[in-house]
């Protein structure tokens, strides 16, 4: 089972989901609940459980009276620093009486929560997605939850050869498997870059049906993980012997941007989410659709695939041995990041600044 790396900022919701409805999501194993003040909008996150019997502030018939939260089971109210500001039948509130606060940061549609110790929150050390929320693009999104260790989707997304295997049809095609990969990786960034250029490929439904490209293509495959939870797959294609400008914007390239972000619910419990963006048929609303369908149905045939894959290895022998060939050079790379922030995250916090 990967372990957490808790001194990080990980992906709560996308930032339409927030709003003055309460929201419980469950990120490390802890329970969270999320909305939005009344008066500026901003988002707040506190932990989903009430002090008093531990019902969960997220649920009915739990609400809000202005910007705090009153508990729907014995009206303890909480304002939006976690602290306890009132408590049924008595005048006194207990000095114990307050829920965890989390520290937010709302960026490129993104809310992300910082879960491990507040004094290391550093909101500059968040990567970006501008994409998401740019003037010129448009973003298909969703979330899906997966019953799965969170490192097994980190390894699905960095080895993009499954594509060829298990998304036939859709995004993968012969070529993907067929060629090799190239990977860089800056461990003291915690970023991992894999990269595959295809000179000349099939051209997948996915990209044939929605740009209206007919033959072969040339595909370029450009990963950049930032560990963690965000993941960046920067895609590019062309007819064969057109070769688009580096920002994709050559009118005979289309340039779309993938997103995940990849955050542990708890253990054997991952959330994915997932988007699509694009800066070309920006008015097209056809090809938005098309794009929101397929690949919700590739979202859906990996959530498949890891579900099962985490029952299988729940069944493995003691002492199986796994094996990786040069493929899953990204992925370990990850996975020997992914252990050095747990490691940092494990130190006493003068240890770590």
């Amino acid at each position: 089972m990967t372990a957490f790396a808790r001194n990080q900022w990980y992906v709560a919701a996308y930032s339409h989901e927030v709003g003055r409805e309460l929201l419980g999501r469950t990120i490390l194993g802890e329970t969270l609940v999320l909305y939005r003040t009344e008066e500026d909008g901003r988002p707040v996150v506190l932990h989903d459980r009430c002090v008093h019997r531990r019902y969960p502030l997220s649920e009915a018939p739990t609400r809000l009276d202005g910007d705090r939260i009153v508990c729907g089971y014995h009206g303890f109210t909480y304002d939006t620093s976690g602290a306890c500001v009132y408590v049924p039948g008595q005048k006194r509130v207990p000095r114990t009486a307050r829920v965890a606060s989390y520290p937010v940061v709302e960026q490129d549609s993104l809310i992300w929560v910082w879960i491990g110790d507040p004094a290391l929150a550093d909101p500059q050390s968040l990567p970006r997605a501008r994409h998401l929320d740019s003037p010129g693009w448009v973003t298909v999104r969703g979330m899906e939850p997966i019953d799965c260790d969170y490192g097994l989707l980190v390894d699905n997304l960095l080895d993009l050869s499954h594509e060829t295997y298990l998304h036939g049809g859709y995004i993968g095609t012969p070529e993907v498997a067929e060629t090799p990969i190239t990977t860089e990786v800056d461990e003291g960034a915690g970023i991992v870059r894999v990269s595959r250029h295809m000179d000349d490929a099939e051209c997948p439904p996915f990209y044939a049906r929605s740009t209206g490209i007919e033959g072969r293509i040339t595909r370029w495959q450009d990963i950049e993980y930032h560990a963690p939870c965000l993941y960046l797959l920067h895609s590019r294609i062309a007819p064969v012997g057109v070769l688009p400008e580096e920002d994709g914007s050559d009118p005979n390239g289309f340039h779309t941007e993938i997103t995940y972000a990849i955050t542990p619910s708890g253990d054997g419990k991952v959330y994915d989410f997932w988007a699509v963006s694009r800066d070309w048929a920006t008015d097209d609303t056809e090809v938005t659709e098309f794009l929101r369908g397929n690949n919700h149905t590739v979202v859906m045939q990996d959530v498949t695939a890891l579900n099962l894959l985490q029952k299988t290895l729940g069944t493995e022998r003691t002492g199986y041995q796994e094996l990786s060939i040069n493929i899953d050079t990204g992925g370990l790379a990850a996975r020997r990041i992914l252990a050095r922030l747990v490691e940092q995250g494990e130190k006493p916090v003068e240890e770590v600044q």
